[in-house]
């Protein structure tokens, strides 16, 4: 069904305008949560776990990196409430002051060794208000982007959004690099660490605002009305169409389940094996987020030939070919680990570059402001927030096969989820209202 035409006397915002919007906004998200993630493994397990050896130290670590993705779903719902009592440009805000305290209160708190496990206590509540926060800086902007893509580019403006992972783990991964290069040890851990949170504290202060700006206009705000992307409740969203969250979810499991284990996972690996330096692992990482970009983009170019749903599928399968080959690959040395990153970088940008919107679709346009959030958190908890730990935890005490079985798990749920998304669209479409 093609997308309905702006009503006459509305102003007519270009898809390549909103895309602005959207990338902005993923890629200073993506930038915080890689900022976490890469001290998860270099910071915090010497700073906030000393008591710990070095395994589990990191195990604690990814721990308290889920607590956000556990904490996404809510602060949707919350911020929901809130922009239906107090409007849009309220929610965002709030979403904003809420984000910027709790990274700078990261930025700012003391070690375990000033004050004891309170910092652990501090570091998971600083943590839980960042989920909450990002749960809340939804603004609707990829949803109003696919429903004014052109039908034949709506793969092309489909990755845009999502260049945002790949563009914000590079800009991580350089800053980290430049400060574990040229710090001393004692120094890194001393301060230098805190930098990059102060930078992002920073980038998403500045994107939230830019984007405020964006959505406030005359012009957003008529177009966001012309497609009913308005809140609604999350209880009537699981009312009405609660299906499409969870088929939504499961349909990009292999993207999101690959997401960590190429990004956070090698480093806490290689880390621990010690086979390479570490910043010669943040430079492999950086180029893979480069080799992700490519990706990214020549996903949109493949899903507009073969359609989205197919390439999600295709990649699923070479996703689960490539889990066979990953205990291999990092038990491989320098090379076999570096190609791990490489490759996986690139089934990733190819995945993860088409894995927002494909099911979403489906949401008629009063659920699809809200149905987006809450199945981009979903397919967050589900597939990524504790990928580095479960994948970390069973590798080292079972061996990385069980890595392969993560890997293949994520590629048969989102196999399952498009078949059956393929049996019930037709009979979705037909209980819609002409």
């Amino acid at each position: 069904m093609p997308a309905p035409q702006p009503a006459s006397g509305h102003s007519d915002v270009a898809p390549s305008d909103i895309a602005v919007g959207v990338i902005i906004g993923r890629a200073s998200e993506y930038f915080d949560f890689f900022v976490y993630g890469l001290a998860s493994v270099l910071v915090f397990p010497s700073l906030f776990f000393p008591f710990a050896d070095p395994l589990t130290g990191i195990l604690y670590s990814f721990a308290i990196f889920a607590l956000a993705f556990i904490a996404r779903p809510f602060g949707t719902a919350l911020f929901m409430n809130i922009q239906r009592r107090w409007g849009r440009s309220a929610k965002l805000t709030i979403a904003l002051f809420l984000l910027g305290t709790a990274t700078a209160g990261i930025a700012f708190l003391p070690t375990h060794a000033s004050i004891g496990s309170v910092a652990i206590l501090l570091l998971a509540l600083f943590r839980i208000l960042q989920g909450v926060a990002f749960g809340g800086s939804w603004d609707g902007l990829p949803s109003l982007l696919a429903l004014n893509a052109p039908k034949q580019r709506r793969g092309w403006y489909a990755m845009m959004g999502q260049l945002g992972a790949p563009i914000g783990f590079l800009v991580a991964s350089a800053l980290f690099l430049y400060l574990h290069s040229t710090l001393t040890r004692e120094e890194f851990l001393g301060w230098g660490w805190r930098y990059p949170f102060f930078v992002a504290m920073a980038i998403n202060v500045v994107a939230l605002f830019a984007r405020l700006r964006l959505v406030m206009t005359e012009e957003y705000t008529q177009l966001l009305e012309e497609r009913e992307l308005e809140p609604i409740a999350t209880s009537e969203m699981l009312r009405g169409q609660g299906y499409n969250l969870f088929i939504g979810a499961f349909a990009a499991l292999a993207s999101y389940a690959l997401f960590h284990l190429v990004t956070i996972f090698p480093l806490s690996w290689i880390a621990l094996q010690e086979t390479q330096a570490i910043n010669d692992v943040l430079f492999i990482q950086i180029l893979g987020a480069g080799v992700g970009i490519v990706a990214t983009v020549a996903s949109g170019v493949l899903a507009d030939r073969i359609g989205r749903r197919t390439t999600l599928a295709l990649l699923a399968l070479l996703i689960g070919v490539f889990s066979l080959f990953a205990p291999a690959l990092l038990n491989g040395g320098a090379v076999g680990q570096d190609a791990f990153i490489l490759i996986g970088f690139a089934l990733l940008g190819l995945s993860y570059g088409q894995s927002s919107g494909t099911v979403t679709a489906n949401f008629s346009p009063r659920f699809r402001y809200t149905g987006a959030a809450l199945t981009s958190d979903l397919a967050w908890l589900l597939g990524a927030a504790f990928a580095p730990l479960v994948a970390l935890g069973l590798s080292a005490h079972f061996g990385l096969v069980y890595l392969s079985v993560y890997l293949m798990s994520g590629a048969a749920c989102t196999l399952l989820a498009l078949w059956i998304n393929r049996k019930i669209k037709p009979l979705t479409l037909r209980k819609r209202p002409a």
